[in-house]
């Protein structure tokens, strides 16, 4: 501490210890004050966890960011739905990286899910839409449990700015908490809510694998749809029979 922080006049110094022993109180006490503040959704953290994804890909390969980015329960659809972590558990980097970049992020007002959707390319030159669910961990940094592929629009063009839109808060929601909030674990994540029930999304999976995705966010009091894709059925390998789920 420097020279200039010690110096106090005895009064300053009295008002401290005063301070000091109202704070502690009697045994039980807890000080107000002391709630930590109630976490709040930023997009713009969302969009930069998204980007630093996309760039661990192209820079460290597609499958080490996919796994690195990815919670230990996360899922995707192979077609059924099944666990990241297994699916690429021992899989090699393809040579060429898939490019994305978000071009929408939607997130619930306290933080604890988001929606990120954009273009993807991939190697082939085919061309895509994501759409991840990214929730914030136990240290504050997002990582997704769910993540799918659809069609790219066909009149797609691309946003000079990323969206980053914030669902509406409830009233009295509390500016402080008395503890931090922990992720949740081990849930069914092709559908969900985020902690506070302002962001929603569910998939449907059909019996030939094609998917609908829809997300709802709050907006002036209701749950408004948000975002909806239906995935293509998929193909099937040649000499193979058409999938079912």
């Amino acid at each position: 501490m420097s020279a200039r922080a010690m110096v106090r006049t005895p009064a300053v110094v009295l008002l401290a210890v005063a301070a000091a022993g109202c704070a502690a109180g009697p045994a039980g006490y807890r000080d107000p004050a002391a709630r930590t503040i109630a976490p709040r959704g930023e997009p713009s953290t969302v969009i930069a966890t998204e980007l630093a994804f996309a760039r661990a890909a192209r820079e460290d390969g597609t499958w080490t960011a996919f796994r690195k980015y990815a919670t230990g329960d996360a899922v995707w659809p192979g077609p059924a739905w099944e666990s990241v972590q297994a699916a690429l558990k021992g899989q090699a980097d393809p040579a060429l990286p898939i490019v994305w970049g978000p071009d929408m992020v939607w997130v619930s007002c306290d933080g604890s899910f988001a929606l990120s959707t954009g273009p993807a390319t991939h190697p082939s030159g085919r061309r895509t839409r994501f759409a991840t669910i990214w929730q914030r961990q136990n240290d504050g940094e997002y990582r997704w449990v769910l993540d799918q592929g659809f069609d790219l629009e066909e009149d797609y063009a691309a946003r000079e700015m990323i969206a980053g839109r914030k669902a509406e808060c409830p009233k009295g929601t509390p500016n402080r908490m008395r503890r931090d909030p922990k992720a949740r674990r081990g849930e069914a994540w092709q559908s969900g809510r985020s902690d506070d029930g302002t962001l929603h999304w569910r998939t449907d999976l059909a019996a030939d694998c094609s998917r609908t995705l829809v997300v709802t966010a709050r907006i002036d009091g209701d749950m408004e749809e948000v975002f909806r894709r239906t995935s293509s059925v998929p193909a099937a390998p040649s000499g193979t029979a058409a999938p079912a789920c």
